[in-house]
């Protein structure tokens, strides 16, 4: 090889070097592990931001919102759901208007027997507020799921969708014979659970580090 080869070829793979030390260097989105941890690039910090991250953060959030806060209409009464002055502590029933109305469904007399039954507002209440607390913290998602799927399929079975008439004849108003805001609710739930959705903007991971939760995978 030639004195001016060798220089060429030398300067041209000092060059290559350079530059892919530089673009290295740049900014690149941190991406998910398939373990479904988050992890940035160059770092084993777990818990990085992404945009996919953000969104189911997001979203186990404002779920953890909507269960809170029926819980807390329920409980004081602020005049959406549950009247003013009817609300649990001034001795309403949260089941009772929900499931005494019940007009369809397979269920229909089971219900209007549960209907204001303490043992149903104590369950219905306590686990709106467990479920809540859950997603909005990041915590027992599999649990928050699993409660909520059952109570979801529950509320699911008391409007009957695929019912086009009610029992007194009249239309059930049913917009899809399946897929409500029930089922779709209790999909996101289990997709939260399922991604581990409390790492990011929660307590999940120093909750998966309890030791009762190390040995038990269904409490994370």
């Amino acid at each position: 090889m030639s004195g001016t080869s060798r220089i060429f070829s030398e300067g041209v793979t000092v060059m290559a070097v350079h530059q892919s030390t530089h673009r290295n260097s740049g900014f690149r989105l941190p991406s998910f592990r398939r373990d479904g941890a988050v992890s940035a690039p160059g770092s084993v910090e777990a818990g990085a931001l992404t945009a996919r991250a953000c969104v189911f953060a997001s979203a186990r959030v404002l779920m953890g919102f909507v269960f809170l806060w029926a819980f807390l209409d329920k409980t004081f009464g602020f005049g959406y759901a549950t009247a003013s002055g009817k609300g649990w502590v001034d001795g309403g029933s949260p089941t009772e208007g929900f499931l005494g109305h019940v007009a369809v469904g397979p269920m229909e007399s089971t219900f209007h027997s549960w209907a204001g039954a303490a043992w149903a507002d104590w369950l219905f209440m306590l686990g709106l507020l467990g479920i809540g607390l859950a997603l909005t913290a990041g915590v027992a998602l599999r649990l928050a799921a699993f409660a909520g799927t059952v109570m979801m399929a529950l509320m699911w079975v008391a409007e009957w969708p695929p019912a086009k008439h009610l029992s007194d004849g009249s239309a059930s108003m049913s917009t899809n014979p399946f897929a409500d805001y029930h089922v779709v609710y209790a999909v996101v739930l289990i997709a939260l659970a399922a991604v581990s959705a409390g790492n990011v903007f929660g307590l999940g991971r120093l909750w998966a580090r309890l030791p009762v939760v190390r040995d038990h995978a269904w409490l994370r």
